[in-house]
């Protein structure tokens, strides 16, 4: 492909996040949607009719045989994996929503069949892309506050609606697959693979009983290679969106809610302190598809961003505390 050529994308799922997909689609160059696919197909016409996409297609092998580049799916969690196999194995590259998938197990599936193809497959985790964290990368690679070897981060969210899908276990509900990965990869993301996790939390669902039902609360604590992790999320409290990134010279507070970040204070052990501000532009889903569009120009099968040890490092991270609440 050449440097301008335009990624024709296909969404799948119409939902409220491929909304906001669509909303940072703006503000990507050379990109945009042609296709959509929904189950519901007045559901996927109405979506077409707010965004100014042509296509409605009646089946997911419709979608993948159109003229299109690459998909992105936005659909419920337990169908991240299946679809990402469709998609790679039809030739399309994947920008997949968080979480790629709700089991290490599916998400390996779905890597070997990347690697295989050798097509491009890349987990839709934002925080890294953002103007700000790529700032703070530069800032902490060379040396503003010294070894990292602690990471705090969490939120939680009592305003779930009754009946929403984040409290259904059969849609793999629960705060740790749907908020709690982003804490997850920030911990990875500077520490390493989790080596040891222990957690704490409660159960809770649809009913509001915890048999059978999803987590709506974890405290998590965690040993990595290079550290340790505090890592909190929840859907029965209410809990701010700030993270911590701690070094031997020093340490960055990301201001909430820290997965868009905005603005961080980094405060050396001299007591100095920079006050760092970026404010996003778009719905911030622009900054990671812009990203997932220049590697698909450039003929690349994984990201140096965020690659396929970084999402299987998080997810794994999640999994384990997800089989020490729910048994």
């Amino acid at each position: 492909m050449s440097d301008s050529q335009i990624i024709r994308f296909g969404i799948i799922g119409t939902g409220s996040i491929a909304g906001r997909f669509m909303a940072g689609l703006q503000h990507v160059p050379a990109a945009m949607a042609t296709g959509t696919y929904n189950r519901t197909r007045s559901k996927a016409m109405a979506f077409n009719g707010s965004h100014g996409i042509p296509h409605a297609f009646d089946s997911l092998d419709e979608l993948l045989a159109s003229d299109i580049d690459a998909v992105y799916i936005a659909t419920p969690h337990p169908s991240h994996a299946a679809l990402s196999i469709a998609a790679l194995q039809a030739g399309r590259a994947v920008l997949c929503e968080k979480p790629a998938a709700t089991s290490v197990a599916e998400l390996d599936a779905v890597l070997a069949v990347a690697r295989a193809t050798g097509v491009l497959y890349m987990e839709a985790m934002k925080p890294p892309f953002f103007p700000l964290y790529r700032e703070i990368r530069q800032r902490i690679e060379a040396g503003a506050i010294g070894e990292v070897r602690f990471v705090r981060a969490g939120f939680a969210n009592p305003n779930v609606p009754a009946g929403h899908a984040v409290l259904d276990p059969a849609q793999a509900g629960g705060g740790l697959l749907d908020i709690g990965i982003y804490a997850a990869f920030l911990a990875c993301d500077w520490l390493g693979a989790a080596q040891d996790v222990q957690t704490l939390g409660r159960l809770g669902g649809l009913d509001g009983v915890e048999e059978g039902g999803v987590d709506t609360f974890a405290s998590i604590q965690s040993r990595h290679e290079h550290g340790i992790s505090q890592l909190y999320c929840g859907l029965d409290t209410s809990g701010s969106g700030e993270a911590l990134i701690a070094g031997t010279g020093g340490h960055i507070v990301i201001f909430e809610k820290w997965w868009n970040p905005a603005s961080a204070t980094l405060v050396h052990t001299d007591g100095r302190r920079e006050e760092l501000a970026m404010a996003p532009l778009g719905s911030g889903l622009n900054y990671e598809t812009a990203h997932f569009c220049e590697l698909l120009r450039a003929g690349q099968s994984e990201s140096p961003l965020h690659g396929f040890a970084q999402t299987r490092a998080a997810l794994q991270l999640i999994e384990n505390a997800r089989r020490q609440l729910c048994r």
